[in-house]
């Protein structure tokens, strides 16, 4: 739930009440703005440029543009490309697509960190100076061994109180490389016995020889994420630093550097809750290991929960924005269901979409008593639940493909589609009536034959009698063939995402099934990538960007037409 106030406005006049919610958010925003702290919002969204944004990073994307917009403010999309290890120019791209597809508009408030490396090495000279950092020689397990346990308190590093005259010279070699990587760091002076882990003498900056996706081979040396942070939110004039729970812990070290170093507006941090997602995949390593292993196609592969891969499955923005503000903003972690995502796309979708008879395991069906040759076109409205798209024209023939499952010899009870002696109606067209079928070899239903009731066509007002079923269909001489993706989830929802022995992915085995053989009305010709239709009684489903050629339309299946969530 959301922490929220609720602001009462009443008109004088009508006595009508507006009540405005506020998350927790908002109302530490308004009175900073009330008690003059914040003249302008400045929020940030500052992803590092290591993998592909996924549905978490949807929110705070939405969240922090949302609350600029709001106020007024400026919005920044900063990368936080401070780890060159695992950081391309791949995903920086990615990421700008991303942002501006969710909705993210930072027009040109486009900045990097490792723009600021100067000033972030003078501020470490600047600390230096204080007396607020030194260099340290420890090793990397020794400073873990040095630092002490939750319950324990840390003991001071032996170069703790290296004169300001020392720590400047080793400062100016490290950034100099005189020294060999991971041989020195510099630390912050604060406190080796905090309750505080993170604020037992921090590292801020250590030796590493390594290539920049942006700043090349300049440095050697490079700065921490807890020093860096802050520091470019004050260099940007952030007002409001949002981000993610786990940050809260950092939150003190956040303050100390923008204190120590003097900045006249500091920002403010404010953490909120992940959007978690249930039986999904979002940890970017085994997301990496998922593009690696071949298990998926890339990055934006449709069974996952990147930005890239929900746009190429056909998701859409205001989808999930209804999904984000269906979960709200809060302290407290919780998870949503995949199922309430789903829900969002259908509501988005379901007035702006054409419906199209698609066929996804077509058998032939033979009208026997109507004439060979003839093709009539059938009036069809393309979007019952919204008169305003308007209609098309489908044609009929004597040979038409149906769903397999829509017959059956040996019916079950209460199945009113086709089977031998019953009738039911084609969708937009006439009751037929079963007669016959073929089978091959091996007793399999290779074809039907039925006849039809002229007097039955759709919208001629014949209500003589009635029957149960309704079954979709394509002319065969029409149908163009398609190939159409169905997925489940990537992971076993019984076993959960991960093994709890060895941090293995318990991966779905039947993720995906690929139709190959789809038939659909011609009213899709001339679909492009991204273009989404709705198959009646199959789902929404997409064009895919990746996979589709000239003579070949390939669909993703968006969502199913069923929904396992009901709004509250």
């Amino acid at each position: 739930m959301d922490e929220k106030k609720e602001i009462s406005t009443e008109n004088t006049e009508n006595t009508e009440k507006e009540v405005v919610s506020r998350n927790f958010i908002e109302m530490i925003i308004d009175k900073d703005i009330e008690e003059g702290r914040c003249k302008q919002v400045v929020t940030r969204f500052p992803p590092e440029p290591n993998g592909y944004l996924h549905i978490g990073h949807a929110k705070s994307i939405l969240l922090n543009y949302g609350l600029a917009k709001q106020y007024g403010g400026k919005f920044n999309l900063r990368f936080d490309d401070t780890n060159p290890t695992k950081e391309k120019s791949e995903f920086v791209q990615s990421i700008i697509e991303d942002v501006k597809w969710i909705g993210g508009d930072f027009e040109d408030r486009l900045f990097f960190a490792s723009n600021y490396f100067d000033e972030m090495c003078e501020c470490a000279f600047q600390l230096i100076r204080k007396g607020k950092a030194y260099v340290c020689d420890l090793t990397a397990e020794q400073i873990r061994e040095y630092r002490g346990t939750l319950t324990e308190p840390g003991k001071d590093s032996p170069y703790r109180n290296r004169s300001v005259e020392e720590n400047l010279d080793l400062f100016t070699r490290m950034k100099n490389g005189e020294f060999p990587d991971g041989s020195k760091v510099l630390r912050a002076k604060i406190d080796m016995a905090s309750p505080n882990i993170n604020m037992r003498d921090p590292i801020l900056y250590r030796v590493a020889r390594m290539t920049h996706h942006n700043t090349g081979d300049k440095w050697c040396i490079y700065p921490m994420y807890d020093f860096a942070h802050p520091i470019e939110d004050a260099i940007e004039g952030v007002t409001h630093s949002i981000c993610t729970l786990e940050f809260e812990d950092h939150r003190p070290l956040y303050d100390w550097v923008v204190r120590e170093l003097e900045y006249k507006n500091p920002p403010k941090q404010i953490e909120f809750a992940k959007q978690y997602l249930t039986n999904v995949v979002t940890g970017k390593r085994y997301i990496k290991k998922l593009v690696e292993d071949g298990v998926v196609d890339g990055w934006d592969d449709p069974r996952l929960v990147t930005i890239s891969a929900l746009r190429r499955r056909g998701f859409t923005p205001e989808s999930i924005k209804m999904f984000m503000e269906l979960c709200g903003v809060s302290k407290a972690n919780s998870s949503a269901d995949y199922a309430m995502l789903e829900y969002c796309i259908r509501e988005d979708l379901k007035l702006k979409r054409s419906r199209v008879m698609a066929v996804l395991d077509p058998i032939k069906l033979v009208i026997t008593n109507y004439p060979e040759g003839q093709v009539e076109y059938l009036d069809a409205m393309n979007n019952p639940e919204n008169e305003e798209m308007g209609t098309r024209k489908i044609p009929f023939s004597r040979e038409l493909y149906i769903e397999r499952e829509d017959f059956k010899v040996d019916p079950p009870k209460k199945y009113f589609r086709l089977y031998p002696g019953n009738e039911v109606r084609l969708m937009n067209a006439y009751f037929i009536t079963c007669t016959d079928y073929v089978t091959d070899e091996n007793q399999n239903v290779t074809e039907i034959h039925c006849t039809y009731d002229p007097e039955t066509k759709s919208g001629s007002g014949f209500n003589a009698r009635k029957v149960k079923g309704t079954i979709h269909w394509v002319s065969a001489q029409h149908a163009v063939k398609v190939t159409a993706r169905l997925y489940e989830n990537l992971v076993d929802e019984e076993k959960g995402v991960y093994n709890e022995e060895d941090g293995s992915m318990n991966l779905n085995p039947n993720s995906v099934t690929v139709c190959r053989n789809c038939c659909v009305e011609p009213a899709i010709v001339g679909a492009k990538p991204y273009d989404s239709f709705q198959f009646l009684r199959n789902g929404f489903f997409c064009v895919d960007y990746k996979d589709t050629t000239e003579g070949n339309l390939v669909f993703n299946r968006i969502a199913s037409l069923k929904s396992g969530y009901k709004p509250v």
